[in-house]
Order: C-alpha cells, then sequence, then structure tokens
C-alpha cells in the first residue's frame, strides 16, 4: 500500500455523496451494540434448533470459531485490505483498497472507523452467514456467533492500541501494529495476534 502522510488528527472522506459518505463511518458503541445483538440472537435460534443439546460440540464450535477469526482476519487484512500491493497498476485495486483500509492508514485515529460501520457490516455479515450456512447448516447459528465473537475481541484491541494512551497489557500489540502503521506496510498483519505473522513470515524486524 503507497504510504500517504500519516494524519494524527482529523477524519478523511471517500465519497463526495453525504449518504454514502455517512454510511462509512459510525461510533464504536453503535456497531458494537448492533454486532452483539447478532451474535446473541444467532445463539439464541442455535438453542432452539437444539444445538444445547450436544453442548460439547457446540463449545468447541463456538471457539473454534473464535480461533478461525484469527487466521481470516490475517489473510483479509494481508491480500484484501492491501490489495494494491499485489496488483499495483490496478486503478480498481487502489480504489478497492483506499476505501476499506488506505483510509485508516492515513487516518489512523479517526475513531468512527477503527469498526465496521453497520451498514457495510450487515451485508458482509450476511454473505457469510450464507456461506458458512451452506457449509455447516444449522451449526452456523453456534460457529457465526464465534467467529464474531473473534471479530468484536479483534477491534476491542484494534481501538485501545489507536488510543493515545495505550493500557500496559497491550503494549506488545501496541508495538506490533504501529509497526504495520507507520514503518512496515507490508508487515505485522495480525491485530488479535502475532501468531499467524510468525507463522507466514511477516513479523517486523525485532529490534
Amino acid at each position: 500500500m503507497n504510504q500517504k502522510e500519516i494524519k494524527n488528527k482529523g477524519q478523511g472522506a471517500l465519497f463526495d455523496n453525504n449518504v454514502l459518505e455517512l454510511m462509512t463511518k459510525a461510533p464504536a458503541p453503535v456497531s458494537a451494540t448492533i454486532y452483539i445483538s447478532i451474535v446473541f440472537g444467532l445463539l439464541y435460534i442455535g438453542y432452539i434448533k437444539g444445538m444445547a443439546t450436544s453442548f460439547g460440540t457446540a463449545v468447541a464450535v463456538f471457539f473454534g470459531a473464535m480461533i478461525f477469526w484469527t487466521f481470516f482476519e490475517y489473510l483479509f487484512h494481508r491480500y484484501i485490505n492491501h490489495l494494491d500491493e499485489y496488483f499495483p497498476n490496478s486503478k480498481v485495486a487502489h480504489a478497492i483498497a483506499h476505501t476499506i483500509h488506505g483510509i485508516h492508514h492515513e487516518y489512523p485515529r479517526d475513531k468512527e472507523r477503527l469498526m465496521m460501520p453497520p451498514i457495510p457490516g450487515l451485508i458482509i455479515v450476511g454473505l457469510l452467514y450464507l456461506a458458512f450456512s451452506l457449509i455447516l447448516g444449522d451449526w452456523v447459528y453456534v460457529f457465526m456467533p464465534g467467529f464474531m465473537t473473534g471479530y468484536l475481541i479483534y477491534v476491542s484491541v484494534h481501538i485501545a492500541v489507536h488510543k493515545r494512551k495505550v493500557p500496559k497489557v497491550l503494549k506488545t500489540k501496541y508495538r506490533h501494529h504501529a509497526l504495520h502503521h507507520y514503518k512496515y506496510p507490508d508487515k505485522a498483519f495480525g491485530v488479535s495476534t502475532t501468531f499467524w505473522d510468525r507463522i507466514f513470515g511477516t513479523m517486523p524486524p525485532e529490534k
């Protein structure tokens, strides 16, 4: 991703159209409330469908989905958010990368774009639900909440490491993510965990 001048104040604009621009940002508590409601709604449907009768399996699927999220997070960040790095001559790739992630690199402290806003977020949730339900059947009502819980944990860490005063417990994650933003945009793609960066060789230098 071509690094533009990083601005630690202010907010960038993606669209000239005010309605479209409004859809690209939202206060994190608003988005979080919607996603948490979906998590509980899906779990309730799963309970009605009898997933609770296989409690051990349901717990394994839920936590397995949380782990799967970290892998999905890494792949999405590396290959979709930074799509322009793989297609440097494509205007479409540059537009996609800038719209979904480049604006965040340019304005890393924009609080309204640290979490996926509701409208595009609900579209993504719907598409993932359809994909997972084709593979998992009714187990989607346990897997999807686990997957979304993984996202909510990720975004909690992401918001925390973009604050000016980072909690001590997150200092290591802050350093890792800060190196991605300010020095190595082609490394340090993991936010929830550095595990996949270690596995795929995208850790930044230790020093």
